[in-house]
């Protein structure tokens, strides 16, 4: 998603902008947005990302600002977060393996949650986050915050509209290459997900689609249409082609070949699609080749 202008009087391009958001022609971009739209680089003139403030533009020239850098990291927080998206409403983050989305009685200070507090915080200024979903400690990949309590509500209340595409490399080879996995999921005493009919069960849908295969292994484009514990991990076990790295439900390799790649959103404000991206981590496709 881009918005495009098209410059009519020469100035600053920050200039440009201000002038072109005021004049009530547009309202999804306030004046820091721009600014943060700027800082992470999801500005381009005339095709050519751009980050200063003071850049001459003139007559003619194309301005497109994205909400997001289109898959590109474009800052990265002092604790190693790349920071995917940012705004006065949202803050997400590509998280990386072995942390936690939130705080638990064995770990509450390494968290996704609270380095993401501490990064977006400046001396004096305490940032305030609220998770809005969660990933397993074992997933890389998008996790997003809400600023406030009223945008975490109202995107949670919304979720099940939330395009949610994981990329995962499995064992085997699918066949059919792609389906629709509908079987109930509930967690027994030891916390281990079950899948198949229980008083306690829930509905779940996992959809799947194989877009490369490997030697003994495939790589799947997996589309969550619920959002149970555990559920693409249950579910590709049960198929028969658990996750690779998945010591729960499959065994152990270097790690768990799941990431949440792409989340797609209604923006609580201006109501538009915001498309967030993390990049594949390069070990997927590598364990994708390996036999």
């Amino acid at each position: 998603m881009a918005d495009r202008l098209i410059v009519a009087e020469a100035g600053t391009l920050f200039e440009v902008l201000a002038r072109h958001f005021a004049d009530g022609s547009k309202h999804a971009w306030s004046k820091k947005t721009l600014r943060q739209r700027l800082r992470f680089g999801c500005i381009d003139v005339n095709g050519h990302t751009t980050t200063r403030h003071s850049d001459p533009v003139k007559p003619g020239d194309v301005v497109e600002i994205h909400a997001t850098s289109a898959g590109r990291v474009t800052k990265r927080t002092a604790v190693d977060l790349p920071v995917l998206f940012d705004d006065e409403h949202l803050l997400a983050i590509d998280k990386p393996l072995g942390l936690l989305s939130v705080g638990s009685d064995e770990e509450r200070q390494r968290t996704a949650l609270v380095l993401a507090r501490e990064a977006a915080s400046r001396p004096g200024r305490a940032v305030a986050l609220w998770p809005i979903h969660r990933l397993d400690r074992e997933t890389s990949g998008v996790l997003l915050f809400a600023r406030s309590r009223a945008v975490r509500d109202q995107l949670q209340k919304d979720w099940s509209n939330t395009v949610k595409v994981y990329v995962a490399i499995v064992e085997g080879l699918p066949d059919p290459a792609a389906g629709t996995i509908e079987q109930p999921l509930w967690e027994d005493q030891n916390l281990r997900v079950r899948v198949g009919a229980h008083p306690g069960a829930k509905q779940a849908r996992t959809r799947y689609q194989t877009t490369h295969r490997g030697p003994c292994r495939s790589q799947l484009e997996v589309h969550l249409d619920t959002g149970r514990k555990h559920q693409i991990r249950a579910h590709l076990a049960w198929l028969g082609h658990p996750i690779v790295g998945d010591d729960r439900y499959g065994t152990s390799d270097v790690r768990l070949c799941l990431h949440a790649q792409r989340l797609v959103v209604r923006h609580p404000t201006h109501g538009q699609d915001l498309c967030i991206e993390a990049p594949l981590p390069p070990v997927l496709p590598r364990a994708l080749t390996q036999r």
